[in-house]
């Protein structure tokens, strides 16, 4: 697993370029401590990020190279005489060309491939199902279906091209970036995986267009294998097409538009699979993000691991996958109490072959399995990255300061949110003082920010500027953030939701406290509540059902999350447990049969006998000391997503379907994108992302109805949802999670 990040502060343990070197001129009269910095533990010690599944693939766990101490990062761009064989004066001049050189490359020639290509089963199946020959006809007229495919199977790698290319994209990348760093502590486990021989896939989170040849040249830089690499990007000029297939990289056919469009060609798919079959590496799919790239430059690896042991041992567990329809609609429509134990099935995942369904024969917990596979992918990329400073800064003025903060309090949050970081085990990748990594960060993001000098205040006003690119843009940097905090922030809105019911219950927050029963709520509500944990638990658990793929743990069951969810705001501070007295009435806000109930603690139904399990622990809301305002700050973290799921459901009433699929989605986004101008806020619940990801949770949720005429897909809604008050009640049970 690979992820490239874009160096947006400054690191003591890097070779810095000069503009970071430099001490910024604080031209917004920054009035900050100078003596206060980031932990300095960042020197000694950097947090373990990127190990591979420990259910799915122990014995790959087990194969990482156990490391005591931080190894540094090495700049790729820093090449001096001590990497070359030879010393001197000229070899000072020369020393990238004698670098390069010297690196070892693997070289991949064609020779026969293209037979052997022909030769594979899955080749052959494929050719049948597009091409049906006559009885007695040779297999030439299959064959000539291959020739748009035949750039693709002569792609090879020159090892003197190679070098040449290397060279050159040193030479380019010094002129725009400064550095580019790798963490040396990666690559011990990724070289013990070489030697073992086994065909490698690297899976890679795509940030630019420049992937495609930066993290081959970190390969070759380490004497590691130059993999093949897809290429998203059409080129039409036959001259640099040739070129680039001589390296190893694989364009997509010239019939194609997209990837997802190559990839939907059985013959396509057939021939990238025999590829990988006779050759030593594959390319790298995952395409998730495009930015533009700017600064420094940090590559992440993640763990190897096998697949081999992921697919044959059985530790990946699929059989309790189920629909979504199945675990929540009970609880949205009959208002169920108790949810059906299981994870969501999510098989749109991976594309399915429509036009040969000769293909689609595998049953489906082969194709759950690889839906697990890209689970695990999706997650390992995001869980692996650091975070930088931009993202700190993004995270706290959308979530927590989105209507102004002064310098000096962005700076206190920005120290307080680097701690929360560091004590889940997530590194980071900036390092100095602190008015040094906001300077930087606020010089980034400035073209989102509106800073305002007022001369009556000490220091500036920092705000997100209102329009929907800027929040965009911040939130998407912000997701770094909101990943390692995903646990935390799904207790926060089951919170949320529990404090919800108690308000449209009518009864008092007092209750608890006073011991007074029925006394209607006048008034601002002092929350002072008592939450029972089964309740926490079991809203935590509807929620998780409802999050977009790879946000959590692949194989952590979803019980277990929500019980972990809720055990996390107690080390936030947020939740005290509190012993309950025997002679105090808790109040069940659970809602069965639509009533409250009441239990006692001294029912003599009760029984204290080690044979029964009786869970009295509760919570009640607290205040941490270093963040008063955590619980707010966790909740908003999931509004945009559940915010868009409530905006794509209203639209429902005044949409016409069923649409073809592509229509549907414009209009679904076009509608978000509204509704953000109206109010003129939120506008990070419409991304064409938010949308998608919108609607393909209601089409598993059983609100929107797939069906196929005419060789399109169309959407409409289905039978039980075109009653207005089912989805009033599905906005109701979404909206819970939303804090106001």
């Amino acid at each position: 697993m690979m992820v490239n990040e874009k160096g947006d502060g400054i690191n003591n343990n890097t070779s810095l370029p000069p503009i970071q070197q430099y001490r910024p001129a604080l031209s917004w009269e920054l009035k900050i401590k100078k003596h206060v910095t980031v932990p300095s533990c960042l020197g000694m010690f950097r947090p373990v990020m990127g190990q591979c599944c420990h259910q799915c693939t122990p014995n790959s766990l087990s194969k990482k190279l156990s490391q005591n101490s931080f190894l540094g990062f090495r700049n790729l761009l820093s090449i001096n005489e001590t990497q070359t064989r030879y010393r001197g004066w000229l070899v000072r001049r020369v020393c990238c060309v004698l670098y390069v050189s010297g690196c070892k490359v693997y070289g991949s020639p064609v020779s026969d491939r293209q037979e052997r290509v022909c030769q594979s089963n899955r080749v052959r199946e494929a050719l049948a199902a597009v091409h049906k020959a006559p009885e007695g006809e040779d297999s030439q007229g299959q064959h000539s279906l291959l020739s748009p495919l035949l750039s693709l199977i002569n792609t090879c790698i020159s090892p003197g091209l190679i070098r040449f290319m290397s060279w050159v994209m040193l030479k380019m990348f010094a002129s725009v970036f400064g550095s580019i760093q790798v963490n040396k502590n990666h690559l011990p486990a990724l070289h013990k995986a070489t030697q073992e021989g086994s065909p490698l896939v690297y899976v890679y989170l795509r940030q630019s267009a420049l992937d495609c040849t930066l993290i081959p040249l970190a390969l070759l830089c380490h004497s590691l294998r130059t993999p093949y690499t897809v290429c998203p990007l059409h080129i039409k000029s036959s001259f640099l097409r040739s070129i680039l297939e001589k390296v190893g990289v694989i364009l997509l056919p010239p019939n194609a538009a997209t990837e997802l469009e190559a990839e939907m060609d059985p013959l396509y798919s057939a021939v990238m699979t025999s590829e990988a079959g006779s050759q030593s590496v594959l390319q790298w799919l995952l395409s998730l993000l495009w930015k533009k790239p700017a600064g420094s430059l940090m590559i992440h690896l993640s763990q190897p691991f096998s697949l081999k042991e992921m697919c044959e041992s059985g530790r990946c567990r699929v059989d309790e996958w189920l629909p979504l329809q199945d675990l929540l609609l009970p609880v949205v429509i009959n208002n169920r109490a108790d949810s059906v134990f299981g994870k969501r099935r999510m098989s749109w995942l991976l594309p399915t072959l429509h036009s040969t369904p000769e293909l689609e024969e595998k049953s489906h917990s082969d194709r759950d399995l690889s839906v697990a596979i890209v689970l695990h992918l999706i997650f390992s990329a995001a869980s692996c990255t650091a975070v930088m400073s931009t993202s700190l800064v993004s995270s706290l003025l959308l979530y927590k300061h989105s209507k102004g903060v002064s310098t000096s309090v962005l700076c206190r949050d920005v120290a307080w949110l680097l701690e929360e970081l560091l004590f889940r085990n997530r590194d980071v990748g900036f390092g100095g003082t602190l008015p040094e990594i906001i300077h930087y960060s606020l010089a980034l993001l400035a073209p989102h920010l509106l800073i305002a000098a007022l001369p009556s205040r000490k220091d500036p006003l920092i705000v997100p500027r209102p329009s929907a690119a800027s929040v965009l843009h911040l939130s998407a940097l912000a997701q770094k953030v909101t990943h390692t905090f995903i646990m935390e922030a799904v207790g926060a809105c089951a919170v949320s939701a529990m404090l919800c019911e108690v308000v449209f219950s009518g009864v008092s927050s007092r209750v608890r406290s006073d011991g007074v029963e029925g006394e209607e709520v006048k008034g601002d509500m002092e929350f002072d509540v008592v939450l029972g944990q089964s309740e926490l638990t079991e809203k935590a658990l509807q929620l998780c059902h409802l999050l977009p793929p790879g946000i959590m743990p692949p194989c952590q069951s979803a019980q277990s999350f929500a019980l972990d969810a809720v055990d996390s705001l107690v080390r936030c501070g947020i939740l005290i447990m509190e012993e309950i007295p025997r002679d105090i009435h808790i109040c069940d806000f659970w809602k069965r049969e639509g009533t409250l109930t009441w239990t006692a603690t001294d029912d003599p139904y009760h029984s204290d006998s080690d044979c029964e399990d009786q869970d009295l622990r509760s919570y009640k809301i607290s205040q941490p000391k270093q963040c008063p305002e955590m619980l707010f700050f966790l909740c908003r973290m999931l509004a945009g997503h559940l915010r868009a799921l409530c905006w794509t459901t209203s639209a429902l009433d005044v949409m016409d379907s069923p649409l073809p699929e592509a229509e549907f989605l414009s209009q679904i986004h076009s509608h978000l994108c509204e509704t953000a101008n109206q109010k003129k806020r939120h506008y990070e619940s419409c991304s064409e992302e938010a949308a998608h990801t919108a609607v393909r949770t209601l089409i598993d949720l059983g609100v929107l109805l797939q069906t196929r005429q005419t060789g399109a897909v169309f959407l409409g809604v289905s039978p039980l949802f075109q009653l207005s008050e089912n989805r009033e009640k599905l906005q109701r049970f979404i909206s819970q999670y939303l804090y106001n």
